[in-house]
């Protein structure tokens, strides 16, 4: 039997408040001479109804761990969906259940905005079935949190980065998902529409979802509820940002190139 997972305070979490589950997974990357170990036995619990923060260094692996944690990139070791097997899970249930947003996400340039953002609703939808009332309004509520709604009846491929990727996480929103997992999300943002984002996830937790995105912005990752700190493939520390330990971890696994300070009841990193 596993060992119950704990969070970095040290207490339990019971199985049936953790969302997903990580246990000895390792990775790798290319193919041949060329194929390197990514991820070294990384096991990891992180806690419904809650967002967390997936940072480190660039090669940490972390954008490695959450394709795995979605179940689309091979490993060993086995990840738990709500303490079942991530891939024992019906394709389709899966698929109601994680929602997944990842790096240069692509579809095609010649459809709508709204009929990208629809996509969403497939796995809630009969083979060929027409949308229902249920998943327009999702659609809709999912456009509007994003602030794609004005664009609904351009294509995909008459926008900018940064609208596609609001796009992409209307999307990703509208699966309804009780997983949300999201690899550098905020790419292509600009600071209103980051802000916009920070919303959307605050607002997923409250209303009990889970939430893991990986972050470069490390001052917009120390809004979230818990941070995992990865290095060489390895995380070196999982805690909640308002423990000191785990702003020293970050410093840390920096170099001590950072520095992190509270401005206005916020915790904000800043170049030394």
């Amino acid at each position: 039997m596993s060992p119950v997972p704990s969070s970095a305070a040290g207490a339990a979490i019971a199985p049936k408040n953790i969302a997903i589950r990580a246990d000895s997974i390792s990775a790798s990357l290319g193919s041949g001479a060329a194929k390197r170990q990514v991820l070294h036995d990384v096991s990891l619990a992180l806690q419904a109804g809650r967002w967390t923060a997936i940072v480190g260094p660039n090669g940490a692996g972390k954008s490695t761990l959450l394709r795995c944690l979605a179940g689309v990139l091979p490993h060993s070791g086995v990840v738990y969906l709500a303490e079942r097997p991530l891939l024992a899970v019906p394709q389709r249930e899966r698929a109601r259940q994680l929602a997944w947003l990842g790096q240069n996400e692509t579809s095609a340039d010649d459809l709508t905005v709204w009929d990208v953002t629809m996509l969403g609703r497939l796995p809630h939808q009969d083979w060929l079935a027409a949308p229902s009332e249920a998943d327009h309004a999702t659609v809709a509520q999912a456009l509007r949190a994003t602030r794609a709604w004005d664009w609904r009846c351009r294509p995909l491929g008459e926008l900018s980065g940064g609208e596609r990727q609001r796009v992409l996480l209307a999307r990703a929103l509208a699966v309804e998902a009780q997983v949300l997992l999201m690899d550098e999300p905020l790419a292509n943002l600009d600071p209103p529409h980051q802000a916009d984002w920070l919303a959307v996830v605050r607002a997923l937790a409250a209303q009990g979802r889970t939430v893991v995105s990986v972050l470069h912005e490390i001052s917009m990752a120390l809004h979230a509820d818990a941070l995992v700190v990865m290095d060489q493939g390895r995380v070196l520390h999982h805690g909640t940002c308002a423990d000191p330990a785990t702003r020293q971890a970050l410093i840390e696994v920096f170099d001590h190139r950072i520095a992190i300070h509270a401005i206005d009841g916020q915790w904000v990193a800043l170049p030394r």
